[in-house]
């Protein structure tokens, strides 16, 4: 398709350019050449059009799996389809989000291990005091996806992070899943917590968010917002029409004697947590999503048997968010109400924690450019027992994220204000170029 495109803009510029000439020798016009350039790009959105139809009917043709019908008789199922089964095809978003666990390709065989690669590379200036300057290797992050069978597919996420003593090695997502339908999709494992969506949009590579740091309450180690949740979900969409609505369900280990850590060797208690999300996701508005999510479990602190609030803890936390992933602009609004009642004494303590961010991609230079602003927010009061110590956070952050290519980023920050760790305000220059590979 691509030559024939070829062949049709220089057959256009030679008639173009030779009508001219037949008339008057003048040079193209500006307007001229405006449409031209217009007439290109509707011809090239064209071609893209029929190349995206063409793979829609290409991957419809290919073989399906076996009906239950064909299970019932495998013998005939055998005989008549010799050839291995095809692996399911997905959209590049959800392979470039990480966040399903299937990257297959129609006509490739099973098991079909797929690897994606992210690392970044830091710098930090600190106006604050005993804050030293210097560069840092960011997160070195690597995904790991195979699909199964039709159905069965297997995702993995495994990060390096450089500490003062020795590189931590984490495990951050295991899950192995179950497509019955579009309706109920079934998993189990280790994953990021959907009660908060840019812990599940993002992960722990930084390429893939606009800006350098992730948000106040949900940064990783957060005591705030549980980041991981082990045990079992259902996700998938409900039948809305023009709605888009979707949900995801869970049940599993809750936090640890450590709240920052999820219960990875088994839960601190005989309480489960579990967990609810429910969101709209418009097809007519492709970047829009509005939702809300609800989470329940029992804190159990260690320590002395008794503390003066009690030993346990019942949390609720309620989130809601709204979202516009278009980048003229972008847009992410989220806050979360925290809420832990002492099962000893019934005090009971609530915590509030949001951000909001806007960015917007330049028109000119390829777009390469996309500024951005962020305020973080969170509150927890000073007597809170389940996170002690706690600075609140009141923090701007004003950033440049400049593509190098389609692969690599280069993102410069400003922040001001105070917050966790740093209980004084202060001024910071963060530097960072992130990639995947």
């Amino acid at each position: 398709m691509r030559p024939i495109l070829i062949a049709f803009t220089a057959v256009v510029f030679t008639t173009g350019a030779w009508g001219r000439s037949a008339d008057a020798p003048q040079q193209l016009s500006s307007a001229d050449v405006q449409a031209l350039l217009t007439r290109i790009e509707r011809l090239e959105q064209r071609v893209a059009e029929l190349e995206a139809k063409q793979f829609t009917t290409a991957a419809t043709a290919a073989p399906h799996p076996p009906s239950s019908s064909s299970e019932s008789a495998p013998s005939a199922a055998v005989a008549q389809s010799p050839q291995p089964k095809p692996a399911p095809a997905i959209s590049t978003a959800e392979e470039m989000q990480g966040m399903h666990t299937v990257l297959a390709r129609a006509g490739e065989e099973y098991p079909n291990l797929k690897i994606r690669g992210f690392a970044d590379v830091d710098f930090g200036a600190n106006s604050a005091r005993g804050i030293n300057s210097g560069f840092q290797l960011g997160q070195f992050v690597l995904h790991f996806a195979s699909a199964l069978s039709p159905k069965v597919s297997y995702f993995a996420e495994v990060s390096l992070s450089a500490t003062p003593g020795v590189y931590n090695v984490d495990l951050e997502r295991t899950i192995i899943r179950y497509d019955w339908n579009d309706l109920a999709k079934f998993s189990f494992g280790r994953y990021h917590t959907p009660v908060n969506y840019w812990n599940t949009a993002f992960h722990h590579g930084a390429w893939l968010q606009t800006t350098i740091a992730r948000p106040d309450m949900i940064v990783f180690g957060s005591r705030f917002i549980p980041v991981h949740f082990i045990g079992a979900q259902s996700e998938g969409s409900i039948p809305s029409g023009p709605l888009g609505a979707g949900y995801n369900l869970g049940i599993g280990n809750g936090r640890s004697f450590n709240v920052a850590r999820a219960g990875d060797s088994g839960d601190v208690n005989n309480n489960r947590a579990w967990l609810g999300n429910f969101y709209l996701r418009p097809p007519a508005l492709r970047h829009f999503q509005i939702g809300g999510s609800v989470y329940h479990d029992e804190i159990t602190l260690p320590g002395a048997p008794l503390l003066s609030d009690g030993q346990n803890f019942r949390e609720w936390i309620a989130s809601g968010h709204l979202i516009w992933t278009g980048e003229t602009p972008e847009f992410y609004a989220e806050f979360a109400n925290v809420h832990h009642r002492s099962e000893l004494t019934g005090r009971t303590f609530d915590n509030q924690g949001g951000y909001v961010q806007i960015a917007y991609r330049l028109p000119f230079d390829a777009r390469k450019w996309k500024p951005y602003y962020r305020y973080d927010y969170l509150q927890v009061p000073t007597n809170e027992p389940t996170l002690p110590d706690f600075v609140n956070v009141r923090k701007s952050t004003f950033g440049m994220r400049y593509d190098i290519s389609d692969f690599a980023a280069f993102k410069a920050e400003y922040r001001n204000g105070r917050g966790n760790p740093l209980p004084q305000r202060s001024n910071a220059l963060a530097l960072q170029t992130a990639f995947t590979f």
